[in-house]
């Protein structure tokens, strides 16, 4: 299985060192495109950074919301969203470019993923987007979302993605941040929880069910606090059970 990781979200113009280090225990990164988090000089060294470790490129757009960290519902229109989707991962496509590597996929972030997941209007938008940027990309989305189904009719290529450090209501959906159960904090929870996950394509619900998930993908988020540990975690995790 894939493991991704958003990164290049510092407000810094350069790399911290901890995104230079999960770079070694992940397959993919989902780069900041400046509108959520990160700047023009963050994204061009992160690209630099995953082309020299050998580590899949992806666009990671959001909503115009620096202040929210892109984590706030916000109202636009489809066609506002197609193009702010245009706008973020043609950016970074021109320093992929440049660097001479290939932009593996395109993975929205925060509120725009959760909005997009199960909102037919605005998960065409996205992956309208997609596909004109450029039909071989890869389109990450939440495990078992309508997004997923409308980017496969559409004809792209889906990473259906479970998150290896967030809970899940019995329908598949994600507890919201503002629910005090949302994160796993902890090693042992994230372990058994990523466990569940890449021996049986299951996960235990916040209320107590049982869910079957078919995902390619699980994501590390960057800005968590145990982004590094739980990285390397899942790294040994994953080498052990193959």
């Amino acid at each position: 299985m894939d493991i991704n990781c958003d990164l290049g979200e510092s407000y810094d113009a350069f790399i911290t060192g901890r995104d230079e280090e999960i770079l070694d225990y992940v397959t993919s990164i989902n780069i900041a495109c400046g509108y959520h988090a990160g700047d023009h000089s963050i994204m061009h060294q992160t690209v630099r950074s995953a082309i020299r470790k050998n580590v899949h490129i992806g666009a990671h757009p959001g909503y115009p919301d620096r202040e929210g960290f892109g984590r706030r519902n916000m109202a636009f229109s489809p066609a506002e969203i197609y193009d702010m989707i245009v706008y973020q991962v043609g950016a970074l496509q021109a320093y992929v470019r440049i660097e001479e590597g290939t932009l593996h996929h395109v993975k929205p972030h925060g509120a725009l993923y959760n909005q997009c997941a199960n909102d037919q209007e605005k998960a065409s938008a996205v992956v309208n987007a997609v596909y004109d940027l450029h039909p071989q990309l890869i389109l990450y989305c939440l495990a078992g979302s309508q997004m997923a189904g409308i980017a496969r009719d559409k004809g792209l290529q889906v990473y259906e993605e479970v998150f290896s450090d967030r809970r899940y209501h019995h329908d598949g959906t994600l507890v919201s941040r503002q629910e005090p159960n949302a994160l796993i904090q902890t090693e042992e929870g994230m372990l058994k929880h990523v466990t569940g996950i890449l021996t049986a394509n299951e996960i235990f619900s916040v209320q107590s069910t049982k869910i079957k998930v078919a995902a390619h993908t699980l994501c590390i988020h960057g800005d968590g606090r145990h982004a590094l540990d739980f990285a390397k975690k899942i790294a040994a995790l994953r080498q052990q059970l193959h």
